[in-house]
């Protein structure tokens, strides 16, 4: 009776008043729920306190009164950022009764970004937000202000100042600007290591958006490197110059990109486009220089515009029959590369971290302008107008022809989903978290393969010879090639925009290829089609690499297998003595039998697997481009400058 009588009690409920309310001051809530202003604490939202003080230094080149902006990442991790802006004002503010330069770090919401008469006509940053949040997630950080007269300085400790704002005695200069030095939070971030290839990109881009910036980046945790890896960026061209890089490697349809900035309804409109002779459109966004990588309404605005006026345009010279239906978005999208950059007062960013522009008067204006000048350019050019509207004739075409192989694909899926794939060698649990499928180059090794399975949760799917490069065939010739169609049925997903990992079979879609030149071809064919036809799969997590042994040493009948070069290496260090040790090379996994494959390349207790991520996407697409596209000259250029890096397999 004591024990029901106790447990009786322990389920009244507690009293509940304002004292259980808890009251966060100052950067207190930014501490709690960090992730609510950068988020994440991992490698993401460490890169994201850097890029919050230098959007601050890119609103001053906006505003006009900066055109150099230093990022150095120290040798002790901090990060120093030095801009030629007008400075944090370090007079007194009324409402807070703190210095400027203590209210814009301490005070959440403060900044010259709001209202009326502000500081700034438009900007990025977390809206007055960003420098708050980046001292509050900081273990310490230092900030010297000059106003072409003095300097001052200050310091700081997880948000909290350690001095007051003073002038530093005896120091004079006749520049003005803003520099913070910051040292992240260790108690906050796991791991305090940058990425220094994704910063370059990030800073690359914040180049190209504003124009004349001079953007210079050093990291001085390489001590290899005197005085540390160091990149600068200048762009006198802006966007034009961005397009162009992002054409890198490509045919183009006309030499020079379109590009054209208005000012319409208090936003600012720039754009540049070209078209090149690829099958994929590569379109980026960006709203006050923060791109937003999930578009919005800017991008829904040029979407509408360029329909619209390539079909106009069209009609109007008798390019489109009467009897021709209209060219779809995706039709005249083919093989485009386009930058859309708008900049606005009070932008509505959907996530605190501004994936999506949410405001809808920016897509009228955005379609109004793109329309007008479109127009305009391809009337005055109707060479490169005729050029652009026969690509995408040709897209329709292609996209007709894709579309009844699409449906045959889909309709085949459908019927045969109680037999699948002939050569697919299924496994029994239903469940596709248990469930991992390999994709096996060959009959020999897929024979092989399936002998050495766990038939439980393990399928085999042998694909013949190498699949359809997909770079260079548009989706109709890609889906009436019969590998690529079986790997479509067998894994249930769809493809391209009608791709969904709910229907997914296996959890782990696994390439295992021979480890000699024409595996590694077959890993990259089957990489660049999940790229571009299944890119979810990849960012979900579900693509992985075996890892076959390079190398055997047999010990009578027990067997010692190195999977790496370096492994051979330490391997003979260690153990040679003097004496020879004969190695069995790998190339093929044929050359296994069932037993070793098991052993060393599928069984979950011992494999090494790879998972294959997507860090940045447009680095990626353009190295697939490069690597994988019609253009000779870039790749063999890449192929050249990386030559000492390869490891030749004689």
């Amino acid at each position: 009776m004591a024990d029901i009588k106790a447990k009786k009690q322990s389920n009244k409920p507690q009293d509940y008043s304002a004292a259980n309310i808890q009251v966060l001051e100052g950067l207190e809530a930014v501490r709690k729920r960090p992730g609510m202003y950068i988020g994440s604490t991992d490698e993401r939202g460490l890169h994201h306190l850097i890029y919050e003080i230098v959007d601050n230094s890119i609103d001053e080149a906006m505003a006009g009164h900066c055109d150099k902006i230093q990022i150095i990442i120290n040798e002790n991790s901090s990060v120093t950022i030095t801009d030629n802006g007008r400075g944090i004002p370090v007079d007194k503010h009324k409402k807070t009764g703190l210095s400027g330069v203590e209210t814009v770090l301490t005070v959440l919401h403060a900044g010259g970004k709001f209202g009326e008469g502000g500081g700034y006509k438009v900007s990025g940053g977390l809206h007055g937000v960003g420098a708050s949040v980046v001292n509050a997630l900081s273990e310490s950080l230092d900030v010297v202000v000059s106003n072409k007269q003095k300097l001052y300085q200050q310091s700081y400790k997880r948000g909290k100042s350690t001095s007051k704002l003073k002038l530093v005695k005896g120091a004079k200069t006749e520049q003005s600007g803003t520099q913070i030095t910051f040292y992240p939070d260790t108690e906050i971030f796991e791991n305090i290591n940058y990425d220094f290839n994704t910063l370059e990109e990030r800073f690359r881009e914040m180049a190209y958006l504003t124009k004349g910036i001079w953007i210079d980046f050093t990291d001085k945790r390489d001590q290899t490197l005197p005085g540390g890896l160091r990149k600068v960026f200048f762009f006198d061209s802006g966007l034009e110059a961005f397009v162009r890089q992002l054409n890198r490697g490509r045919s183009t349809v006309h030499n020079e990109p379109i590009y054209f900035i208005q000012e319409k309804d208090d936003v600012l409109i720039e754009v540049a486009l070209q078209y090149n002779n690829s099958f994929t459109e590569n379109i980026l966004t960006f709203a006050n220089c923060i791109k937003t990588i999930d578009g919005g309404s800017h991008l829904t605005g040029f979407r509408t515009a360029l329909t619209r006026v390539l079909n106009d345009y069209a009609r109007k010279n008798k390019i489109l029959k009467v009897v021709d239906t209209n060219l779809t978005g995706e039709d005249v999208r083919e093989g485009l590369s386009a930058i859309i950059s708008v900049k606005l007062a009070n932008p509505q960013f959907e996530g605190q971290t501004k994936t999506r522009l949410g405001n809808p008067e920016v897509k009228g204006a955005v379609e109004s302008i793109v329309a007008s000048f479109l127009s305009r350019g391809l009337e005055e050019n109707p060479q490169i107008a005729k050029k652009i509207l026969e690509k995408g004739m040709m897209a329709a075409r292609a996209r007709e022809a894709a579309k009844k192989a699409r449906d045959l694909v889909q309709r085949k899926g459908f019927l045969e989903n109680s037999s699948l794939p002939g050569k697919l060698a299924d496994c029994s649990e239903k469940d596709p978290d248990q469930c991992e499928i390999y994709l096996v180059e060959g009959d020999s090794a897929g024979g092989s393969a399936k002998s050495a399975r766990d038939r439980r949760n393990q399928a085999i799917l042998p694909l013949k010879g190498k699949i359809l490069n997909v770079e260079k065939a548009r989706l109709d010739k890609m889906l009436s090639h019969e590998e690529i169609k079986v790997l479509i049925t067998a894994l249930g997903t769809g493809f391209g925009d009608e791709f969904t990992n709910d229907n997914l079979r296996y959890g782990k879609v696994i390439i295992m290829t021979d480890a000699d030149v024409d595996g590694a071809h077959i890993r990259t064919l089957l990489l660049t089609f999940f790229f571009r036809f299944m890119p979810k799969l990849i960012e979900e997590g579900h693509l992985y690499i075996a890892q076959p042994p390079l190398y055997s040493i047999s010990h009578g009948k027990k067997m010692t297998w190195l999977f790496t070069d370096s492994e051979r290496d330490s391997y003979v260090d260690e153990n040679q003595n003097g004496k020879a040790i004969n190695f069995q090379r790998y190339k093929g996994l044929g050359e296994m039998n069932p037993e070793q494959l098991w052993e060393t390349t599928m069984d979950p207790m011992n494999r090494m697997l790879k998972k294959v991520t997507i860090e940045n996407a447009q680095t990626s697409s353009e190295l697939f481009s490069m690597l994988m596209g019609e253009e000779v000259g870039p790749r063999k250029h890449f192929i050249n400058s990386h030559a000492a890096e390869a490891k030749l397999d004689i």
